[in-house]
């Protein structure tokens, strides 16, 4: 039981690391270089049809002059949307690198809770001599379907596929929103055994209501609507991408507090 507590104190203190609250901030991170775009390109246009209209088409030296300085009146601007884009592009690969890795890292440490949480059940169920087998296996089966789905993915190749080949942004927003729904449902699960398991051992642990279950997500009806509104959807679906890991994370704060506290209660 030592052993398995001392486990589960790392895996906790990892949290910290793996766990990263990623600011709404971002948002307007992803939002500035395309707001400068498109005021950039607005103001070009404008500026276009003024300059044009401006023109006496009926005298052909007047025109050919004004026409020689176009370049010059439209070279700041174009510089600014391209410097504008350039920025979004950077930031989309960051993003997507963020995101992705974040993913990776909270899986793989809550494998390793998760392994070492029902050590501890089996440690103290043959240190009390009590028949918790059945608990045991429930523990043991969410285990082992968190090993087959929970797939590593790696962030570097993800975001460089979602920068230079179409589509695959797409591909990665659809495993991010479906992968932590899943992951949450079957973490819910696991909960619910743990705190059976534990109570028959005479650990007096609750298991926290999650103040914000994560929603399911459809990706088809986020794309459509990103479609259908030419683009706009697609800033509400960023959002949702920083929202739903956040509150996750959060749940795990209080859950794992309250758990290493009962443990260490038995211990003592």
């Amino acid at each position: 039981m030592a052993v398995s507590l001392e486990n589960i104190r790392k895996d906790i203190r990892m949290r910290e690391e793996s766990d990263r609250q990623m600011s709404s901030a971002w948002l307007l991170v992803y939002l500035l270089p395309i707001c400068v775009s498109v005021i950039a390109v607005g103001y070009a246009l404008v500026s276009l049809l003024e300059f044009f209209s401006s023109i006496d088409f009926s005298n052909p030296q007047l025109y050919y002059y004004s026409y020689g300085e176009l370049p010059e009146e439209f070279a700041l601007l174009w510089l600014t949307v391209g410097l504008a884009g350039l920025v979004n592009f950077v930031v989309s690969i960051v993003f997507t690198y963020l995101l992705v890795n974040r993913r990776g890292t909270h899986f793989k440490r809550q494998k390793f809770l998760s392994e070492d949480i029902r050590a501890a059940v089996d440690s103290l169920a043959k240190t009390k001599n009590v028949e918790v087998e059945t608990g045991l296996m429930s523990l043991e089966r969410s285990v082992r379907e968190a090993n087959a789905e929970e797939t590593e993915k790696s962030a570097i190749l993800w975001a460089i596929l979602s920068a230079f080949v179409p589509f695959v942004q797409l591909y990665v927003y659809y495993f991010l929103m479906k992968d932590f729904y899943r992951h949450e449902r079957r973490e819910d699960g696991f909960w619910e055994d743990a705190g059976k398991a534990l109570n028959k051992l005479g650990v007096s642990f609750s298991v926290p209501r999650r103040t914000e279950d994560m929603s399911y997500r459809s990706f088809v009806l986020y794309l459509i609507l990103t479609i259908v509104t030419m683009g706009l959807f697609g800033v509400y679906w960023f959002f949702v991408l920083l929202k739903d890991p956040n509150e996750h994370f959060k749940y795990h704060i209080e859950a794992e507090s309250q758990l290493l506290s009962a443990l260490e209660q038995v211990a003592v």
